[in-house]
């Protein structure tokens, strides 16, 4: 097992983390030990590795097979003008090392799909899914559940956003099982109903906003402290304000 002994460095760095009764010490070491995958370095994953990598998570791992071009820094804060052209994976993983040198980064510069994902997603404990397409949701989610890896997923659209925490392989207080990706989107919309933020556009900060609630997600799971999201989707309605919460299940002949 590797060494989670904070330094003097860390100490410091992490004080106002230890100094929480719900992380401390423990939950500090925790995130140290803690192997994370994002998938997808754009808009929702680019606070959430800036936050977890920030927080001391010892091991990041990214998953994106796309370069970094203009129109993505608006709303993709983890890269700069300088990446421009430059891989993904690459440009986060270096701004990474510059806000926290106790972190290691593992990239992998592909698109996820049914041939690689059980063995990119084995080799971590928590994943968090900041994909933009259905395709990659639904294998992403199906690849978790086989493997019991805890799922952070979260989406956006104009002005709006959700995310959810799932963990099917477990029950709730009252014996049910936990509901799965497919429980809470049985079918992928029809092609084109919903258009991709090139075609729609999305705000920018709107993307840090449900980012950085999942990178809050997995420090939770990560450390053991509050309810994460289990069978509740999160809505956010940016223009009016408001966040909602929306209870969902898993059917009940397959508790």
């Amino acid at each position: 097992m590797a060494d989670t002994r904070l330094s003097e460095l860390e100490l410091e760095r992490y004080a106002r983390h230890i100094v929480l009764p719900e992380v401390g010490g423990p939950g500090q070491q925790k995130l140290k030990r803690a192997r994370v995958l994002v998938v997808g370095a754009g808009g929702l994953g680019a606070p959430v590795l800036l936050y977890l990598a920030a927080a001391g998570v010892g091991t990041l791992g990214i998953v994106d097979d796309d370069t970094v071009s203009l129109s993505n820094l608006q709303r993709q804060v983890i890269h700069d003008t300088a990446a421009i052209g430059k891989a993904k994976v690459e440009s986060a993983g270096e701004t990474v090392g510059r806000i926290n040198p106790h972190v290691t980064v593992e990239t992998h510069a592909v698109r996820l799909d049914q041939s690689n994902v059980d063995a990119i997603v084995s080799a971590y404990d928590l994943v968090i899914d900041g994909s933009d397409n259905f395709d990659t949701r639904y294998v992403l989610a199906d690849a978790c559940a086989a493997a019991r890896k805890p799922l952070v997923s979260g989406a956006v659209g104009r002005f709006d956003g959700s995310l959810t925490v799932l963990i099917p392989w477990e029950h709730d207080g009252k014996g049910r099982s936990n509901p799965t990706y497919r429980d809470l989107y049985p079918e992928a919309p029809p092609a084109g109903m919903v258009p991709s933020c090139a075609v729609a556009g999305v705000v920018g900060a709107l993307t840090g906003v449900i980012g950085t609630l999942q990178a809050m997600e997995a420090i939770k799971l990560i450390t053991g402290s509050g309810e994460p999201l289990v069978g509740r989707l999160l809505l956010y309605d940016a223009l009016g304000a408001r966040f909602d919460t929306i209870r969902y299940s898993a059917p009940k002949d397959a508790a």
